[in-house]
Order: C-alpha cells, then sequence, then structure tokens
C-alpha cells in the first residue's frame, strides 16, 4: 500500500486549512492488504483464435456466456469480494449520506403542451424516477404517469413518450432491468386506461405519430439464445395501426437479408406531410429517405444514397425541406430543398458552414441554432429565410439547451447549466428575445464557492485540447489535491460543461474536477471526431494521458492523487490509459467499458461501432492495431496497476459485461501489487440509462469512497 499522509476534509461546504488537513499514515486505519489480496478464483479456458496467422488466446471466454451458472457464481463471488472491502472503507457512509442530503431537492423539467394539458417532468427529491405531471391551462396540477409504481425497486423506468397528433393518446416505452429492450404501452389520456395490448421486443427506437391513426416504430427480430448479447444486425422500420394486432404491424422499410441495415429509424413531419427514414450501418453516416404521405402511391424517395454524411430533415414548410448535414461541411449546416427533388445537388444553404460546430432546431417558426465555442454554447434565433434574428443572451457561460416547439408555441424553454451551476429553466419570448427565470433549484449546494477554469494543453503530437476544470475556489496549486479526470473522445459525442450532483459532492470534499474535450468527440466537428477513429485511435488515449500530465505539471495534483474516470468508450479510454501508464495514476474507474477490441464487434450491436473502432477480421493492419491497445489483451503479467474499480450492470445488452468481467480477471491474475483491483456488478441494471437514484446513490458511495481512501484522502464526519 503507498505511504502517503492523509488529506482529512470536512463533509459539506467547509474545509480545514492545509496545515490542519495533514494527519500521520496511522490516523486512519487500512484495509489489510490480505482481506482483497487473494482474489475469487477465476477458471481459464484453452480458447485460442486466429488472426491472420496470429494465435490469440482468450483465457476467460466462458465468462461471455451470461446464461450460465458458472458465469452467475462467479459474479456472486466477485461481488461477495468486492463488498466485503467496501463495506470496510470507514467514511463510506459519510459519502451516501451527503449524496442522499444533496440528492433531495425537487428538480422539474422544461413544460410541453399536448392537446389540452401541459406537461413536465417533476421528481420530489429521492424518487427513483421522474413523473409526469399535468394540468389544464386554469387547473391544479395531477400526476398523469408514475413510473416508480413500475416496479418495486424502481429498476423498470420510462423510456420514450409519444403523444398522439390531437394529444389525446400516449405511446410510451418501459425498459425493465436496464435493457436496451423495451415495451412499448399505449393509453388514453383523458381515462389513464391501457388501450391495446402491449408492444414487446422493440429497440433502439422512437414512436412518430402518423395523426390520430398509429405510429411508427423500430426494432430487430428478437435473437435465438441469449437476449443480452446475440448478435442483432437487422433493424427494421414498422407501422402499428391503432386497434390492430402487432404480429400484423407492417414493415416499411428494412428486411432486406442482402441489404442489411444496423440502425433504421422514421419520423412523421409536423405536419403529418412527409415520413423521412434514416438507415445505417454505424452510429456515423446515414442514408435518408422521404415519403409523401399525401401522394396517391406514397413513394418512397431517396435522398441520399450513401452514408458519408450524418443528415436529417428538422423542419418543412409545405414542400420546403429544411435539411441538417455535414456533407461537404463537417461542422454542419442548414440547407434547404424542394421534395419533388430533394438529392443533394439541388440543395441550397440556409444557414453555411462556420468554424464553430452546429446544432440547429425549430421552435415557433424560427430556427434556433447552438453553436459549440471550445465546448461552450452559443446561441443564435434565424427566420425561416436564414436572415438572423438575434444573438441569445445567456445566463452565463455553460450548456444551454432547448429552445424546441410547435410552430404555433407562444412561449419556448431553455436550460442553462454548467460544472458548479445546478440546471435553471428560462422562458423565452421568441418574438422580443426576453428570457425570464421559469425554475429554479432549491439545492444545499452553494455553487458560488467554486470556479470553472478552460485551460488547452499540448498533446503528444502538439494537437491543443481543451479542458475544464472546476474546484473550490482558493484551493493550492501544490500537487496534493484529489483530482478526479474524466473522459470520453468518441462517436462524435461532446463533453459540454453540466451539473451534476454526484460530482458536486467530489468537489465537496476537496477534489478538483477536470474534464478533458479529447479527439474523437464532436467539440470540433466530424474532423475532430475523425481524428480519433480507427487507426487515429491512439491519439484519443494521448489526448487524455497528456491531460494527466498537465495537471501533474501544473501543480493541481499528483500520480497518487489522480483518478480516472470515464465510461462506455470512456471505460475503454481508462483501460486503454491505466494499461499504457500504469504509472500514471492512483485510481482507475472503467465503468461498463468496451473492453476486447477483438470481439466487441461480435456481440448485440456492436459492429455498429465499426467507424469509430474498426473490426480485428478488417484487415491485418487493423487487428494488429486493436491488438495493440485492447485493454483485455495489454493487461501485463508483474505489473503494479493503479487502485481499480471496474464497474458495470448484469443487464447490460449494449456493452456486455463479459468486456468488464474479462478485464477484471486479467486484473485480478496478473497485477503485481498491493493496490486493490475488483469489480463491482450491479444487479437488474443495464448500461445506465433509467437507473433508479436508490442505486446510483448507492453505486457512488463505493466509487467516491474506493477512489478517496485509495487516493489517502481521509474524509471525517464533520460531527465527529
Amino acid at each position: 500500500m503507498k505511504k502517503l499522509l492523509f488529506l482529512s476534509l470536512i463533509v459539506g461546504y467547509y474545509s480545514c486549512s492545509p496545515d490542519q488537513n495533514k494527519t500521520s499514515h496511522t490516523e486512519m486505519k487500512m484495509i489489510d492488504p490480505t482481506t482483497y489480496g487473494t482474489y475469487p478464483e477465476t477458471q481459464k479456458d484453452t480458447v485460442v483464435d486466429t488472426y491472420f496467422g496470429t494465435e490469440v488466446v482468450d483465457a476467460y471466454r466462458w465468462l461471455e456466456d451470461d446464461m450460465s451458472e458458472q458465469t452467475a457464481d462467479w459474479v456472486k463471488r466477485q461481488n461477495d469480494h468486492t463488498f466485503n472491502y467496501l463495506n470496510k472503507i470507514p467514511f463510506r457512509k459519510n459519502i451516501e449520506e451527503r449524496l442522499t442530503t444533496l440528492w433531495n431537492y425537487e428538480k422539474v423539467g422544461s413544460p410541453f403542451k399536448e392537446g389540452d394539458y401541459t406537461y413536465y417532468y417533476k421528481n420530489d427529491g429521492l424518487q427513483n424516477q421522474y413523473v409526469i405531471y399535468r394540468k389544464k391551462e386554469d387547473g391544479d396540477a395531477e400526476v398523469f404517469l408514475d413510473p416508480n409504481t413500475f416496479s418495486e425497486d424502481g429498476t423498470t423506468s420510462l423510456g420514450s413518450v409519444s403523444f398522439s397528433k390531437n394529444g389525446k393518446i400516449l405511446a410510451y416505452a418501459i425498459s425493465e432491468g436496464g435493457s436496451d429492450w423495451r415495451k412499448v404501452i399505449i393509453m388514453d389520456v383523458e381515462s389513464k386506461k391501457i388501450m391495446e395490448d402491449t408492444l414487446v421486443d422493440v429497440k433502439f427506437s422512437g414512436l412518430s405519430w402518423y395523426k390520430n391513426d398509429g405510429f411508427y416504430y423500430s426494432s430487430y427480430d428478437k435473437p435465438d439464445g441469449s437476449e443480452l448479447s446475440a448478435k442483432t444486425d437487422q433493424h427494421k422500420l414498422y407501422y402499428h395501426k391503432l386497434g390492430t394486432a402487432q404480429k400484423d404491424d407492417k414493415v416499411i422499410f428494412g428486411g432486406d437479408n442482402a441489404n442489411k441495415r444496423r440502425y433504421v429509424g422514421g419520423s412523421v413531419s409536423e405536419d403529418d406531410r412527409y415520413l423521412t427514414i434514416s438507415a445505417a450501418n454505424s452510429t456515423s453516416g446515414n442514408e435518408l429517405y422521404i415519403v409523401d404521405l399525401e401522394s396517391a402511391d406514397q413513394k418512397m424517395i431517396q435522398v441520399l444514397d450513401h452514408m458519408d454524411s450524418d443528415t436529417y430533415l428538422m423542419d418543412n414548410i409545405g414542400t420546403k425541406l429544411y435539411l441538417v448535414t455535414n456533407l461537404d461541411a463537417p461542422n454542419k449546416k442548414v440547407v434547404t430543398v424542394d421534395a419533388s427533388a430533394p438529392q443533394s445537388s439541388n440543395w441550397k444553404d440556409l444557414i453555411p458552414e462556420t468554424e464553430e460546430v452546429l446544432s440547429p432546431g425549430t421552435g415557433s417558426g424560427y430556427i434556433f441554432a447552438e453553436y459549440m465555442v471550445d465546448a461552450i454554447s452559443k446561441i443564435k434565433q434565424y427566420d425561416m429565410d436564414g436572415q438572423l434574428v438575434r444573438d441569445i443572451e445567456l445566463p452565463g457561460v455553460g450548456s444551454a439547451g432547448g429552445f424546441g416547439g410547435k410552430k404555433d408555441q407562444e412561449t419556448l424553454y431553455y436550460s442553462f447549466t454548467n460544472y458548479h451551476t445546478p440546471g435553471n429553466i428560462y422562458s423565452f419570448d421568441p418574438k422580443s428575445g426576453a428570457s425570464e427565470v421559469y425554475w429554479q433549484p432549491e439545492i444545499q449546494f452553494d455553487g458560488s464557492q467554486y470556479e470553472s477554469k478552460q485551460v488547452f494543453y499540448n498533446s503528444k503530437d502538439g494537437t491543443k485540447v481543451p479542458m475544464i476544470i472546476t474546484y473550490k475556489k482558493g484551493i493550492k496549486l501544490d500537487g496534493s489535491n484529489p483530482t478526479l479526470l474524466y473522459g470520453y473522445g468518441g462517436f462524435n459525442i461532446s463533453l459540454t460543461p453540466r451539473f451534476s450532483i454526484t460530482r458536486a459532492v467530489w468537489m465537496e470534499y476537496g477534489g478538483i474536477l477536470a474534464v478533458a474535450n479529447l479527439r474523437g468527440g464532436g467539440e470540433y466537428g466530424k474532423k475532430w471526431h475523425d481524428a480519433g477513429t480507427q487507426m487515429k485511435k491512439q491519439n484519443v488515449f494521448d489526448d487524455f494521458i497528456a491531460a494527466a500530465e498537465y495537471l501533474i505539471d501544473e501543480k493541481y495534483t499528483s500520480s497518487d492523487k489522480l483518478a480516472i474516470q470515464g465510461g462506455s468508450n470512456g471505460g475503454l479510454l481508462v483501460g486503454a490509459a491505466m494499461t499504457q501508464r500504469p504509472e500514471l495514476f492512483g485510481v482507475a474507474l472503467p465503468a461498463v467499458g468496451v473492453l476486447d477490441m477483438l470481439r466487441y464487434h461480435t456481440f448485440t450491436a456492436g459492429a455498429g461501432w465499426a467507424y469509430d473502432y474498426g473490426t480485428s477480421e478488417q484487415s491485418e493492419e487493423m487487428f494488429e492495431y486493436l491488438k495493440g491497445y485492447s485493454p483485455v489483451h495489454n493487461v501485463k503479467e508483474g505489473v503494479a496497476y493503479p487502485a481499480t474499480l471496474v464497474t458495470t450492470g448484469d443487464h447490460d445488452d449494449r456493452v456486455v459485461p463479459a468486456h468488464s468481467f474479462k478485464f477484471a480477471a486479467e486484473l485480478q491474475d496478473k497485477h503485481n501489487g498491493e493496490n486493490p483491483v475488483m469489480i463491482r456488478i450491479e444487479t437488474d441494471a443495464g448500461h445506465g440509462a433509467g437507473t433508479p437514484v436508490s442505486k446510483t446513490i448507492e453505486q457512488y458511495a463505493d466509487i467516491w469512497g474506493f477512489t478517496f481512501y485509495n487516493l489517502g484522502v481521509d474524509i471525517r464526519d464533520p460531527k465527529g
């Protein structure tokens, strides 16, 4: 165990002076390494795969079988071992109590109007799931739909909701145990009674109504074998007509085995005139089709016959289509075209591409263009002819979202947040441009005591990378601060400033939060994304490692006080960083990670991630590249790794838990050191969406407890 000085911090808003914080090594009783040094036994396989003549041993292939009793027994033994350790951390309970206290405030979503009612989401504080309320213009608010009644433990969550065009019928999706597989329930809005049989086996789907007659949805055929891990690669768009059985639902697009599409979605325009269909084989790039639902033949017209861009229909006025695209415009632009000849050769720029990444939407008959400036929001309002109406003044520096609504909506709403400002909701008058506070949370967190600083550091190849560092004002840069470095770096996803209760608790205990905007993300458009994909994926890891080195060089922290965290693709990031530079970090927290890069594409919809990763079957060069950084294949015998807590859910059917199982098994077998390397497997939980509040609080009490403890930070109860 590392011999460190331990930092004693007061729970809440106040911390001791640096001199008061220092304690001797013996003041905090350490957990005996022998209690976690002998890990549960994990059987080894003799499975060998051959890639382009190279043999690769897969010692833990049996852990991929999520239906076996042997895997279930391994999960139980690992959890018993992990929780035996976590429960001995002396201040874990303090963290759980603080998380519970801070979480317990009313949270409200932006209102939206459907039919005769205005609806909004609300959570009283510690409810496992948000509740949908409604009210008429002069009436009292009432509970409309309460997902907390779906299951006793809160593990059944509400997914997408979609109202018929007259607002009288609701279709809503539910997820059980965190699964991506959904059920869709159809309800009469006025009586709240279920109207017909539940639709089942729906996955990766929107719900888009055509008038009041029915709706479009997407799914795969149910796989043979495990629903959790079996491969799904034939997505189909269906139309469900009210009053008919699901077995009679018509396939609108998909089902051609010779020309499969992994991701298919359909959306009906607000005026019910057009159905647009997006078809893709990866998470980047799509074909686009359009159907005039008013035409006699309802012929499907192809807008784009390739997958070289991300393009979608934003709005229409009659036959004039407004498309958002990054075709020949890496930072996106808005174009218009007539529906009679919608091909790209006929497009006309309405809002041209700029140096800043564009994310537009419409509301009240206007276009609201959100631009990212170094991951910070800037909003411009345009009319439907593309003329600038105004630059919208935001409440501060951070992330703004919303402004969407129907054409006849007189008031719009938007949210604003950053790393130390809980989300506020503002009403917006699109005619005058006036904003007013609509809702402000009453939370026991004083954001004024914290500040954020954006820095730019050089990566290994000299590329400038932005990072936002947030901390309590007055903190001393002496290298002793516990610091959490978070990253993602993939799939064109941008990390913009957003408030998090769990991170607020981290900072209250004296922790620094650093979020790096790595290549592979979308902060600077498609070029930034592509710079972190396939044979350039190492750029992402180099950016993250350089962020860690910057934090150490600038005395924010030191290696033994630095924790790294990321989930999903970010779990891969953490796994790669800790296996490439194990000495650089004190704690590693890979969550629901993609960790076996040679086999990720053989599970569920994993093959759709090939745009970012490539596959081991693609070419010998790609195989060697993936093998060179795949975390499962780069755990080395005799290396001392950081204290590691791998986390996953046993029902994760997006990034199957076998990734985490195999990585943890490799670490426990080969790690040489006294730092604990453990796995925490949440039961009845998936990839993260819809996780009950109670489970999230328990998870982060364990995660922060593990992290602070292994960084040598002793958290004391202020009453103690």
